[in-house]
């Protein structure tokens, strides 16, 4: 075999573990993104809650929560 097609050869190969590499990056990116979009989504709807308790209509007895 040719020296040419040696390194030709040797070349794709690394480019193909490069470009596998980076599919693996890529997918962890991916996942993190979720993740923090999940969390954050978490944060903002924890922020809008207000920490009042709704008004209780005349005719509700309110229910004390559960004590583990």
């Amino acid at each position: 075999m040719p020296e040419t097609e040696k390194r030709l050869r040797a070349t794709v190969a690394k480019l193909r573990k490069t470009i596998t590499n980076q599919k693996a990056e890529i997918d962890e990116l991916r996942r993190q993104v979720t993740t923090l979009t999940l969390a954050s989504a978490v944060l903002v709807q924890g922020r809008d809650t207000s920490t009042e308790p709704a008004p209780i209509p005349g005719n509700v007895v309110p229910l004390a929560p559960p004590t583990a």
